[in-house]
Parts: C-alpha cells; structure tokens; sequence
C-alpha cells in the first residue's frame, strides 16, 4: 500500500501531557532521505505549527483514507483552494452594541456566581483545541457585522464632542503579495510610471493563494544573536537557504547569512547596535523603537521575513512604505537585543493601531506580549483615538488580546466609587475613552466575561466574587506595565505626508 500526497490517516504522536496519541493527519509531501521515506504531516483541527516530518512507524494504515477526486467548483476568487475562516476568526456582535454604549451602565458587585442574574449573552468564543505553545499574535479583534441597508448605521461619539460614522474599507487598498526579486517600485504603479507613496495598506494574508509550498515549513533552523528558533510557518526567504541546516541572522539589522562564517564577516563590519529610528521609550532595559517602513526598507522587509516565520495570518510585503514598525528591545552591555515588535498604518480608515504583532519565541510567557499590547494602546492614548488590532486574529493572538482587554477593563470597573450610596455607573463610551480601546472590543469582552445583565430595564454589569479575585490574581503576576512618563512620542499626521 503506498502512502500518497493528500491522504488521511492517524499518526502518532505526544501531547502536551507527554501522552501518546493519534490524531488524524493529512500527508502533504513525501521525500526520500537515504533511501527511506518520511512524511510531512499536517494534523486535522491542529494549528499549523505542529505540522512536521514524520517516519512509516508512525502512521497507522489500517485506516488510511485515500483522497477523492473533487468537482470542479468555482470558489470565492474564482481559484481553487480558498479555504473558510475558522469560525472564531469572525465574530459577530449583537445589537447591544448600537444601544449600551448610549446609556449608564450600574455596575453591581455580588458575593457569589450562583446569585448573579440570568446573563443574556452568550460566550462568543468557541472551545479550540490548542497545544501549549508560547505567545504569539496577529492579531485582530472580533468584528461588528457590517451594517445592512434596511438598518441605519450607528453614530458614535467621539472625545471631542464631534460624531463620526464608521468608515468602510476603501477598495483596492489591499496591497499583492511581492516575491524575492521584486523590483519595488513596480508595485506602485502598473504602467511604469511612479505613484506617491502610499499611507496605507492590509497585511491580511489572502488564504486563496495557499498553496502546498506555503502550506509547509521551508526554514529548518535561525540562530539570532544567542538564540536558536525553530520556525512555525513558510517564510519566503531565498530558495537556496532553504535547503541549509541553520539560516544565520545579524540579530541587529537582520541581515540573513548562509554560514556562521559569513555572519562573523558581516559583524565586523556591522555598525548597528540597536534597530534604525527613533527611540521613544526607555524604562530599566526595556527600550521601544519607532521605525519608519520607507526610511528603513531593508530592515523592515528582513523584520517581516523573520515574523513571517512565526505568523500564519499575515502575509508579506516587500512595500513597507504605508507601515510603521515599533521594536521592543532589551538592553545590555552589547546592545539592544529585539525582543518583539508590532506594526501599524501610518493611515488607517478602520481605526486599527496594530497590524501585525509578535513577541519571539525566547522571550514568550514572560509578560512581554501583553507590554507590547499595552506600548500599542499607549500610543492611541497620545493620538487621541481608538483602537483595535487587524483582523484576523490567530489563536494566541485572540487568548492574548482577550486578557488583555480584560484585565484593563476590570481595573476599570473596580476602580469606580459609588456616590450617594448609589451604583456606580459608567457607559461603555467613557470606558473606550479612558482605555482607547475600541467600542465593539469592549462590548464583546463584556460579553465573553459574562458581565452584561439585563435587570428591570437597564444593562447592568455584574462582578462576582470569582471574576474578582480572578482579576487579582492576574494583576500580581503581570509585573511589566508601560510608563507614560518615560513615552516620548509627537504622533505625525500622515494625511499631509502622502507626496513625500
């Protein structure tokens, strides 16, 4: 019986409770080492991260499913291949989005779980298999659905006492996936002729493209400064490096080098310490840069090869004019060592503050993903705006965002006193404004805690003993917390920048 790409079969393997198990996979590609085949496997209803290289030992045979020819049928774009997101990937807000906001909301502390009135929203976040593996996000928030004719968009407030609608993406702003080799320019302008650079841009990967290449890691080993990484994901770096054991990195420009050799070449004449920009934030070790996509192109493409290693929902631009990208380094005595970093529009029409975010590897549950997201929020509070990361979310990034909006959202409601005795109230406005997270985002992490009653006609939010000393219990572990003191940032309007 020979074992074919696109076949299904068990396969096994260890759990995070190092327990044999065997999960359904699909074989993706076959290849001869030495005269003996292994298998790269990709496993059902598992993240793609998991996927690996696996021996005939592990397969189980004895219920191989053999691939069915499929009809022809035509799919969203017109291409073969498109693949459905993944049902937590679009949630959907209900109409308590367009009326909470509009009204005080009592918030009302009970001793116990039991005695809480009947809650009339549902958790909107599905149960996921997930492996143990640190934090990573990419993050992008549950969407409200998108108005339909027959219903009048919602107005909302703004700080300044103005309203504004919400604005729709603008079309054909959503940028081609470059390749290596690429000549820049061209992307801008279709007959030749230059185009001023663009302010704006989507880093949403278009999953119509999947192939089995992209389907499969192609990077086996990256050694940055004193770490060694195993990638997650395809990353299109040059096809010849694909094929060494280690792809070496300078872990300050992020020049990718074939050989240990030619890194230590490269170093000697590297005068680069700590990423190119601006430094706006400085506490103990932990320093923030602000790098301007179109001043620094070479670092902000070899910074996206990088994360595109650990980033599945995000595709790769070699356009990195319309973004800004703010580095989270650690400091010592040889320099400023990247720890993580996000990305961000330098104009946006759907008030996103985040495209792309990543905490690497080494540095994972530590704290680190929940400051870049708290550096991120920090930066709309400067601006005066709103904000909510690119969708779509991956897994992790939705765990981490969730939390975070949580925990930043209870020490809110903790925080209020009553007066006079009576509730204390707050509406969901004041709390967008006094948090600069997007309205939409509040309301549906109200929902996922299971926070929002309805009681004699009025919402009113309920805290119970539980969700209480929870939230403690998270605050005394998250020691790393952003300074606004130590911020020293001048937002730009990039509305009067576009012919630069």
């Amino acid at each position: 019986m020979e074992v074919i790409e696109g076949c299904r079969l068990p396969v096994l393997r260890r759990n995070q409770e190092n327990e044999d198990e065997w999960p359904l996979a699909e074989i993706l590609s076959v290849k001869d080492i030495s005269g003996r085949k292994v298998f790269y496997v990709h496993y059902i209803d598992f993240n793609k991260r998991l996927d690996e290289w696996v021996t005939p030992e592990r397969l189980d045979l004895k219920k191989i499913q053999f691939p069915k020819k499929e009809a022809k049928t035509p799919t969203k774009n017109g291409l073969p291949g498109s693949r459905p997101s993944s049902p937590e990937r679009d949630l959907g807000l209900p109409y308590l989005a367009s009326s909470a906001s509009l009204q005080r909301v009592p918030v009302v502390k009970i001793p116990d779980r039991t005695n809480s009135i009947e809650n009339v929203t549902k958790n909107l976040l599905s149960k996921r298999k997930l492996e143990a593996v640190s934090l990573t996000t990419q993050c992008s928030p549950a969407t409200p659905v998108a108005p339909t004719p027959e219903i009048p968009t919602p107005v909302f407030a703004q700080q300044n006492g103005s309203v504004r609608r919400p604005v729709s993406a603008v079309a054909g702003r959503k940028r081609k996936a470059g390749c290596l080799g690429t000549d820049e320019d061209s992307q801008d302008s279709s007959d030749g002729i230059p185009s001023a650079p663009r302010m704006t841009g989507s880093l949403v990967s278009d999953r119509s493209h999947d192939d089995i290449v992209t389907r499969m890691k192609n990077i086996e080993c990256i050694e940055l400064g004193r770490h060694r990484l195993k990638p997650w994901y395809f990353s299109p770096y040059p096809q010849e490096l694909t094929s060494l054991p280690v792809l070496y990195l300078c872990e300050f420009c992020l020049k990718y080098l074939k050989s240990l050799k030619c890194l230590q070449r490269h170093l000697t004449k590297c005068n680069l310490r700590h990423p190119p920009g601006n430094e706006i934030y400085r506490k103990g070790t932990i320093s923030f840069f602000e790098i301007d996509g179109r001043k620094n192109k070479n670092y902000s493409q070899n910074l996206c090869l990088l994360a595109k290693c650990f980033l599945d929902h995000k595709t790769l631009y070699y356009d990195t004019d319309p973004f800004l990208f703010y580095v989270m380094t650690e400091y010592d005595c040889k320099g400023f060592h990247i720890v993580g970093y996000f990305s961000k529009e330098k104009e946006s029409t759907e008030d996103y503050n985040v495209a792309c975010i990543l905490t690497l590897p080494p540095y994972q549950r530590r704290g680190y993903g929940k400051l870049l997201i708290e550096f991120s929020y920090e930066l709309s509070k400067v601006e005066g705006k709103t904000g909510t990361p690119e969708k779509p979310l991956s897994d992790l990034g939705l765990l981490s965002y969730r939390s975070y909006w949580s925990q930043t959202i209870l020490e809110i409601l903790m925080e209020l006193k009553s007066e006079n005795g009576e509730r204390p109230q707050i509406t969901i406005n004041e709390i967008s404004e006094l948090t600069s997270i997007k309205k939409e985002d509040v309301i549906s992490t109200l929902q996922y805690l299971n926070l929002i009653n309805y009681y004699k006609g009025q919402y009113i939010l309920t805290l119970s003993e539980d969700i209480v000393e929870g939230h403690e219990k998270a605050m005394m572990k998250r020691h790393l917390r952003i300074d606004s003191k130590c911020l020293h940032f001048t937002p730009k309007d990039w509305s009067k920048r576009g012919k630069w």
